[in-house]
């Protein structure tokens, strides 16, 4: 196995390293005591019990990490009449995520979409001279304990 080889590997541990850790914050650890939905559910997607919020998250991360200091990743959504230019995603339950930039004039705009409704334009772009790289900010909820509050 040579250097190029060893690399690559430990790359992609790091990136499933980081996947799982992102879900994990997402989704809270207790989502694997839960019984798999049934395949006969019609009134659910094709994706049901996938969560689609952590993907995306994880997405954006595997792809914003490995970035030089004269890199950045400039992500784009887009909702009913406006584009906008992501500096943080929040997600404030698995279903909803809820994007923050600013508009063309300048107001700082939110933009609130079902998981499965998102569609991110990503691109990796080089920093202008003089300039400092812009990251995207993921905030995640804090896991909740399930259950009944102990008193």
């Amino acid at each position: 196995m040579n250097i190029g080889s060893i690399g690559k590997v430990l790359a992609n541990q790091a990136l499933e390293t980081t996947k799982k850790s992102v879900m994990d914050a997402v989704t809270g650890p207790d989502t694997k005591a839960k019984p798999p939905v049934p395949a006969t559910s019609a009134a659910k997607p094709a994706a049901a019990g996938v969560d689609v919020g952590a993907i995306v998250l994880a997405q954006l991360q595997a792809m914003q990490k490995p970035l030089r200091d004269d890199q950045e990743l400039q992500v784009w959504v887009r909702a009913a009449h406006e584009v906008l230019r992501v500096n943080e995603v929040f997600v404030p339950h698995h279903a909803v995520l809820v994007f923050s930039g600013m508009d063309n004039q300048g107001n700082v705009t939110r933009i609130l979409l079902p998981a499965e409704q998102v569609q991110l334009v990503c691109k990796i772009v080089p920093v202008l001279t003089g300039f400092t790289a812009r990251r995207v900010n993921v905030l995640t909820p804090k896991p909740r304990p399930e259950g009944p509050a102990g008193g």
